[in-house]
């Protein structure tokens, strides 16, 4: 399959796309180059291979729910201008 430059210009059309008269020829040879890909995909022998219907029927891997501080609540807090106890102090803003 080839593309011919009015079909260029209405996928770019399509697509929202401003293509400039000079930008036409060098997007028609991509979109055949994308398109001869394609055709080459037909050619795939795929005998015996189960289609896939997406990772939705996978089962997860859960882990357990556990609420932890990041045990580097230190290492984190040697960076804070002015704290109080284990939380950053903050000016007020609102009274």
């Amino acid at each position: 399959m080839s593309l011919d430059t009015a079909t260029v210009r209405r996928i770019a059309k399509l697509a929202r796309i401003r293509v400039d008269d000079a930008e036409v020829a060098t997007l028609q040879t991509e979109l055949n180059a994308i398109l001869g890909y394609v055709e080459q995909l037909n050619e795939v022998n795929v005998d015996g291979v189960a289609p896939l219907t997406g990772g939705a029927q996978m089962a997860m891997r859960l882990r357990e729910d556990v609420r932890t501080d990041g045990e580097i609540a230190e290492k984190i807090l040697a960076n804070a201008p002015d704290r109080v106890d284990h939380f950053f102090a903050v000016p007020k803003v609102v009274e």
